[in-house]
């Protein structure tokens, strides 16, 4: 049973100007729809959008291209919704 998968990581190492590949758990890779439940959206669709509305949310580790199949570390997303929470939450103490 396969249980690792190499993806090539699109980030180059400037030094070495290597692009790095790296193992991950299949059990940690997640898609639209686990992206949409982790962030509580209502439509795994609306995750292209924030896509586009939040630079800094974590790219898919794996896209096969348009209309085709995307994956997400479930690690990477957790971390972008608790930092994003934190922020909103600062917000709101400024503004008050």
């Amino acid at each position: 049973m396969i249980t690792k998968v190499i993806y090539r990581v699109i980030r180059t190492d400037p030094t070495t100007k290597v692009t790095l590949g790296r193992q991950v758990d299949l059990d940690d890779l997640i898609d639209a729809n686990g992206v949409a439940d982790l962030l509580g959206l209502a439509h795994r669709n609306t995750v292209s959008v924030y896509q586009h509305r939040h630079e800094d949310m974590p790219r898919p580790v794996l896209n096969l291209g348009n209309g085709r199949v995307k994956l997400w570390l479930r690690a990477e997303i957790k971390q972008w919704a608790e930092d994003q929470a934190g922020r909103a939450r600062r917000r709101r103490s400024v503004d008050h």
